[in-house]
């Protein structure tokens, strides 16, 4: 896996803290700082989201799938899943995330909450590779609901 992040800043000056990730797939994402008023040569302009909102996307991207493809193949009605990740981080550097909290909602036509529950352990405890990453630092919890289609 391979990816190539380059500041945006302009040629000869140092403004902005905007950045773009080119993927080893061909995607391309963009990350921006916050504004700092006190020091804007630190600040970003607000464009696009923090790198760390970036890896909590991504670790929820990792284990909705393995939720979505562990009911498929267990040939569950899966019709929707989300996942709301609620973090804290540390406040002093590195800043790393702390607690990381996971509420999923899955819909589908007669899915019972066991497989759910079980879909979303084996992610947690066996698949997802982003979550076993943040969980060296963090608190990592989970709860779930199930909503019949």
């Amino acid at each position: 896996m391979e990816c190539t992040v380059s500041w945006t800043g302009a040629a000869g000056t140092r403004s902005g803290m905007g950045f773009v990730a080119e993927t080893g797939s061909g995607h391309v994402l963009v990350m921006d700082g916050a504004p700092d008023a006190a020091k804007p040569e630190h600040g970003g302009q607000n464009l696009a989201p923090r790198p760390m909102e970036t890896v909590l996307a991504g670790t929820g991207g990792c284990t909705a799938y393995d939720v979505v493809l562990i009911l498929r193949r267990g040939r569950h009605d899966i019709r929707g899943c989300s996942v709301k990740l609620s973090a804290e981080r540390a406040a002093a550097d590195p800043k790393v995330f702390t607690r990381i909290h996971m509420h999923f909602t899955v819909t589908g036509k007669g899915l019972p909450a066991s497989a759910v529950e079980r879909a979303v352990a084996l992610s947690h405890e066996k698949y997802c590779s982003a979550s076993a990453m943040l969980a060296k630092t963090a608190e990592m919890t989970t709860s779930y609901e199930v909503l019949e289609a």
